[in-house]
């Protein structure tokens, strides 16, 4: 395996059991005691602390099973205002020991590895560690190599609460020789199967194999894998968030429904939060899709291309209406909406259509100015469609009121 001479490091940060963790920062009751957060709307757990692992829960699990497999388990709703704030106090402490910090997702962190002087790559690894459970109360692991991938690898390998620094190669290679390549982020099912008549099974297979079989096999994202793989840091720091080529909001319901007044009420919600980001983002849509999932397994779409893009409310219900009317299968449980907004462009060079009144489009922009900032005062949703009346539960349910969706300027979703 060929690893560059170079001392330049990466380090990759991620909480352990986040969203179980920053429960536990406000709630010392819950420590060492099997914890699970709960999403789509209480239905199923979305992260689990060690503890519920060991009873055998898995992410993703719905709720009646998880409570066979750990009746005495603490299920709590999840709460994505609390865990921001906790992601940009972490954020705040990386940012303190690293002149270039990505944020990935909410609790996971790339940065540029630079020891102080005196100080070895693998003591920057545990003072980051040791501050911010320190500072922020979350239990993290770190991982220093000289490549993302290798970095993530690492800090994957050394949880819980680990700190380790490897950047010697022989080092480098026994670690990999110890991982399926399944570890890899990128590589699941699918690609392994692709890589097994070729004898890759594990991380060092990949990295030892010819590039351009690897290329071949799984495109030009699997040759960046082995190059990262052999040490070469092909995979950039991105310190800011790239700019959106879509934007999307929904969701599972909950509760599946085939009443059409409800189907309309989701659509409504989830177009309102769809032009919530596009103005923070001062975007336009161009086109507008929407996506139904059915309990059967069935999907339908609908799909629409505006005459210039916009982001009125008014214009983007009038296209997406029909979109809804197209995905709709009367009489099927839906159990899933997504509101998707494509062919984005910047607000202030979108010009008004041909044929528009310019009073309907004054008053349009004067109806969502009042909107936006009655919201600001008096808080999200306060003022919003008649429409959702048909949704009381999701209103009333504070839990629903923010979203992961909702964290912004991480590069991950």
């Amino acid at each position: 395996m060929v690893t560059r001479a170079s001392t330049r490091a990466i380090g990759h940060l991620d909480a352990d059991c986040f969203y179980v963790s920053a429960e536990r920062v406000r709630d010392f009751f819950l420590d060492e005691k099997p914890v699970g957060v709960l999403g789509n709307q209480g239905a199923c757990v979305i992260a689990k602390s060690y503890e519920m692992k060991g009873k055998g829960v898995k992410t993703g699990e719905p709720i009646w099973d998880a409570l066979e497999k750990c009746p005495d388990g603490i299920y709590v709703k999840r709460d994505f205002r609390w865990y921001e704030v906790l992601s940009r106090l972490m954020l705040d402490q990386v940012r303190e020991l690293s002149p270039r910090v990505e944020y990935y997702s909410i609790d996971e962190f790339f940065f540029q590895a630079e020891a102080a002087r005196g100080q070895s790559l693998q003591s920057l690894a545990e003072e980051m560690r040791d501050r911010i459970r320190e500072r922020v109360g979350v239990p993290v692991t770190v991982g220093i190599a000289r490549t993302r991938t290798l970095a993530k690898l690492i800090s994957d390998s050394a949880k819980p609460f680990g700190a380790r620094a490897v950047m010697e190669p022989d080092e480098v290679e026994e670690l990999l020789g110890s991982l399926p390549v399944t570890e890899i982020t990128g590589i699941a099912g699918r690609r392994a199967a692709r890589l097994s008549p070729w004898g890759i099974a594990s991380c060092l297979d990949l990295a030892r194999a010819d590039r351009r079989l690897v290329r071949s096999l799984l495109t030009a994202a699997g040759e960046v894998l082995w190059w990262e793989l052999n040490g070469d840091p092909v995979q950039a720091i991105h310190t800011k968030r790239p700019a959106h080529k879509a934007l999307s909001r929904g969701g599972s319901f909950g509760e599946s429904t085939a009443e059409p007044a409800v189907l309309y009420a989701w659509l409504v919600r989830n177009l309102e939060r769809l032009i919530e980001e596009m103005r923070f983002h001062g975007v336009a849509a161009g086109r507008v899709t929407v996506a139904l999932r059915y309990k059967t397994g069935h999907s339908g779409v609908g799909q629409r291309t505006l005459p210039v893009a916009t982001d009125r409310f008014d214009l983007l219900l009038d296209a997406a209406r029909p979109c809804l009317r197209k995905a709709w299968m009367p009489g099927v449980q839906a159990s899933h909406m997504h509101l998707i907004a494509e062919d984005l462009g910047p607000r202030d060079q979108c010009p008004p259509g041909l044929f528009e009144d310019p009073a309907a489009r004054a008053r349009a922009e004067a109806v969502a100015r009042v909107k936006e900032q009655v919201n600001n005062r008096m808080g999200r949703f306060s003022l919003r469609s008649a429409a959702t009346l048909r949704l009381p539960a999701i209103y009333r349910d504070a839990s629903n009121e923010y979203d992961i969706c909702d964290i912004r300027g991480k590069i991950c979703f």
